[in-house]
């Protein structure tokens, strides 16, 4: 579990093939690096839960399978990328975010970037398969940001929803970087997944009133 709270910037170092499966090797670098992190722990990165398989220092490295790589941005990265790190959730830790379990629900793509005075507002556009899960105030991960959701509205045919960024968030996440037209890893609310997941299934019982 993670709390869509960012406590590093990472960079892209390199990526690799790694075998003939399709699986992607990345590298990441991070000054400074992960305190008490080791190979073998779960990393959010952009808001992926992956696990370090090589570590030195402040980098490290992650595979990721061809499943990933469908179903999240990280087949988009590139050398020299800058990407979110959050490392996993430990006992005792603080909850500053919402409940985040690193599994990517869809990817959406900025529509908008809006600079209002010291914020920017970002309008992003859901795939189809989240269409009706965001609601105005509720929560929301983008690249394994939490945040809040701000509108909600449709506009040429997509339902939208907008983030609010203020400078802090802007200047400890990659974030600050997007530009209109990239693509970012969403994970809904997972207390709303759960909410929807069961009332779905009680309709298909004919037991919901």
């Amino acid at each position: 579990m993670f709390t869509g709270i960012v406590t590093h910037r990472g960079r892209v170092e390199s990526l690799e093939a790694a075998g003939a499966d399709g699986l992607l090797r990345l590298h990441i670098s991070t000054e400074p690096a992960i305190e008490g992190l080791k190979i073998g722990d779960s990393v959010a990165l952009d808001g992926c839960c992956l696990t370090v398989t090589a570590l030195e220092g402040g980098r490290m490295a992650f595979d990721a399978i061809p499943e990933t790589l469908r179903k999240t941005t990280l087949g988009d990265r590139t050398a020299g990328d800058v990407v979110n790190l959050e490392s996993a959730l430990r006992m005792g830790d603080a909850l500053g975010g919402h409940w985040v379990q690193g599994h990517v629900d869809g990817v959406g793509t900025l529509r908008s970037v809006e600079v209002q005075g010291e914020d920017v507002r970002m309008g992003i556009s859901l795939p189809e398969a989240l269409r009706g899960d965001m609601l105005p105030k509720g929560s929301v991960t983008v690249d394994g940001v939490s945040l809040t959701v701000g509108e909600v509205w449709d506009e040429d045919g997509e339902e939208r929803f907008s983030i609010y960024l203020i400078p802090h968030t802007l200047e400890v996440t990659g974030l600050g970087t997007k530009q209109a037209g990239e693509r970012v890893n969403l994970e809904g609310d997972v207390m709303g997944r759960w909410v929807r997941h069961h009332l779905e299934r009680l309709q298909a019982d004919g037991r919901a009133r």
